[in-house]
């Protein structure tokens, strides 16, 4: 087991010691209505800071009526100070550091959450991509106010015992803005030159010294790289941060882009530690200790980044709505015990799309602690489970830790049912993570897991089983095709399984998640993989021109054919790196489509334009036929077991479908009643 040494490492930022080099960077989580702190809250950021991180920093939290977000942290009176108090004594009480992100969110600030103005403020007039609304360009009066509304809010956090405070730099928020010649516009002295744009950070962050004073720690997150055409680049952010550095800064946090980017930020597209490069590129030029974030999951990479020299702290955000104890197992060596973040956005970002608060497709219980407080275990029961998908498992974990006797059946070989399938497609690999937490918990908790077994009424009965609970998953849906071609059919489980090798002229019937991210899976497959470039690129075996043309070719010809919209069934904000990678290799889409005929070689289809109702024929030449139509619940055991009035619950897919984060939160539900 490797020694965590550089992780475990205290460190000191202008008085402030930290036990240990990892972060928890803020998030918004929705879960402070009118921006108040409330039991949800704490109760979710106290499991947090039990769970060993050494700095915790919640926001972002909002300085005045320019909210941003709904059920977003505020500062912006005194009237807040009282109850963030009694938030931050409970932290403290709990071991660990906290400090709050202030900021403002310019011209990414939808105006449906401002109070007393009708456009967003922002440094120049600019339409934003992501809020769909132009801002209005501030005066310099309104310059001078939202400076001493940081100011005003940096006091108050330091009143309410928050032990430093952020600036959000980052992201594309106001500060950003300010900063970028894309989003700046100015004429004055806040515009026009690098220095000048850099003039109203360099003023947010004196105006907070005054107000907290010489000894109070104050950080900035900054965006590595802005990712926007016409904007900032690491060597500006490292110019920018130099400034910082002289202004007096105490630490700085380096992640990303900005909300506009094409640049993938958090799914599993990006690898982990993937932009630790921007955190070294500040770090060499700054005497301040700097954080890396994105994507930090895995404690080997965070170690080595930290061994490496290229940043002093390591962000670790939703690698703790995932798992709040990483950090104590990490350190005490159970790293197999580690519940992982898929990076896979569907339980955080996309519901913040919807204003609905954070949850986590691998932890049903993130943002939902307080609710436990109430849920006392009953007494013991003999608790069968058969299946051994993510419902299944999640349900045995977690009775059993309440105390109750757990026995599970799976009619195969191994654990972990459709995440076998999940974790196939590019950039899904993380998905395979959770079958191994399933493995070192069931195991450890004292779980018995029968593999191969067939559940039988007879067995169940013998059993004596106070619960009986059936998570048997889904069957793949199929459709009948028109024509009489005997063109090979297949399904999406059937190529992610491994069960059949699909030929180079693909048709994939279903355009939805399970469809796209199966054309990505096959057109990666033949295409330049990543030993081979890493090979031809190190070794100069071809020229560049010629390694990029590879490198965005797919020797496949792959259509996907759908008669609705392609690219639904994505949580918000999860599908556009995968629509953009089937762009990117050629993968040609054909929404509002219909099969009109089947022959030996091709696949006849008919395309409707939605608007104008014209329709479009098309020949595609075909080898291979890839059903991705959908699945349907396995009722059958459920069925019988209830036909022979057997007191048996549904979990999971076989009581209709859903996903991986809708079968872990009815697992823990039900276990809950445990």
């Amino acid at each position: 087991m490797m020694n965590f040494r550089n992780l475990f490492e205290p460190i000191t930022i202008n008085g402030l010691i930290l036990k240990n080099r990892l972060v928890m960077p803020a998030m918004h989580h929705g879960y402070t209505p009118d921006g108040f702190a409330t039991a949800r809250f704490n109760e979710y950021y106290w499991k947090r800071a039990e769970g060993g991180a050494g700095l915790i920093i919640v926001g972002g939290c909002v300085i005045d009526n320019y909210r941003g977000y709904s059920d977003i942290m505020s500062l912006e009176s005194d009237d807040y100070i009282l109850g963030y108090k009694e938030f931050t004594d409970g932290m403290h009480k709990r071991g660990a550091k906290v400090a709050v992100q202030l900021m403002h969110t310019g011209r990414y600030g939808r105006t449906k959450y401002i109070t007393g103005d009708d456009a967003a403020l922002a440094p120049s007039a600019v339409y934003s991509r992501y809020t769909g609304e132009t801002p209005r360009a501030m005066t310099k009066d309104e310059i001078t106010l939202v400076i001493k509304h940081w100011a005003d809010a940096g006091l108050r956090a330091k009143k309410a015992g928050f032990d430093a405070v952020e600036i959000v730099g980052s992201a594309g928020y106001l500060i950003s803005q300010f900063l970028s010649p894309v989003t700046n516009l100015r004429e004055d002295e806040y515009g026009g030159s690098f220095e000048n744009r850099c003039r109203f950070p360099l003023e947010v962050l004196s105006a907070l010294r005054i107000a907290v004073g010489d000894d109070y720690p104050i950080f900035m997150r900054v965006s590595g790289n802005d990712f926007i055409k016409g904007g900032n680049t690491n060597e500006d952010c490292v110019a920018f941060c130099k400034m910082l550095d002289k202004a007096g800064i105490d630490m700085i946090n380096v992640t990303g882009g900005w909300h506009e980017t094409t640049i993938p930020q958090l799914p599993g597209d990006v690898p982990q530690g993937g932009y630790a490069y921007l955190a070294q590129g500040v770090k060499d030029a700054v005497s301040v200790p700097v954080m890396a974030s994105n994507r930090f999951n895995n404690p080997v990479v965070a170690e080595r980044t930290l061994a490496l020299c290229q940043a002093d702290l390591i962000g670790v955000g939703r690698t703790l709505i995932a798992d709040p104890d990483w950090p104590i197992k990490v350190k005490e060596g159970r790293v197999d015990e580690i519940r992982r973040c898929t990076a896979c956005n569907q339980g955080c970002l996309g519901r913040l799309f919807f204003d609905k608060p954070v949850e986590c497709l691998v932890n049903g219980y993130a943002g939902r602690e307080f609710l436990l407080q109430d849920t006392k275990p009953k007494p013991s029961k003999n608790i069968l489970v058969i299946g051994a998908g993510p419902a299944g498992c999640e349900l045995a974990i977690r009775a059993a830790e309440r105390g109750h006797k757990v026995t599970v059946w799976e009619m195969k070989d191994t654990i972990g049912g459709q995440l076998h399938l999940a974790s196939t497609p590019p950039s899904k690999g993380e998905f395979q993570n959770l079958v191994h937490y399933f493995n070192a918990m069931l195991k450890k908790i004292g779980v018995k897991v029968v593999l191969n077994k067939e559940a039988t009424i007879e067995e169940i009965e013998k059993g004596n089983f106070h619960e009986v609970i059936v998570a048997t998953g889904s069957i793949p849906s199929s459709i009948s095709l028109p024509g009489d071609g005997n063109i090979p059919i297949v399904t999406s489980s059937d190529i992610l399984e491994g069960k059949d090798m699909a030929g180079r002229n693909i048709v994939v019937v279903g355009g939805s998640s399970v469809g796209c991210e199966t054309a990505a899976y096959l057109a990666h497959e033949a295409a330049l993989s990543e030993e081979q470039l890493y090979f031809m690129e190190s070794q100069k075996s071809e020229s560049s021109e010629k390694i990029k043309m590879m490198l965005n070719t797919s020797r496949r010809n792959i259509a996907i054919v759908d008669i609705a919209k392609i690219g639904t069934g994505f949580d918000p904000g999860c599908g556009w790196p995968v629509i953009k990678d089937l762009k990117r290799l050629g993968v040609k889409q054909y929404s509002f489509s219909k099969i009109a005929e089947v022959t030996n070689k091709e696949v006849f289809i008919e395309s409707t334009n939605p608007k104008s109702k014209e329709v479009i024929k098309a020949e595609l030449p075909c080898d291979t036929i890839v059903l991705a139509v959908g699945s349907k619940p396995n009722t059958s055991l459920f069925d019988t077991l209830s036909a022979r009035n057997i007191s048996v619950r549904n979990i999971g897919d076989s009581g209709g479908i859903g996903n991986v984060l809708t079968a872990i939160r009815q697992a823990c539900d039900l276990a809950m009643e445990f």
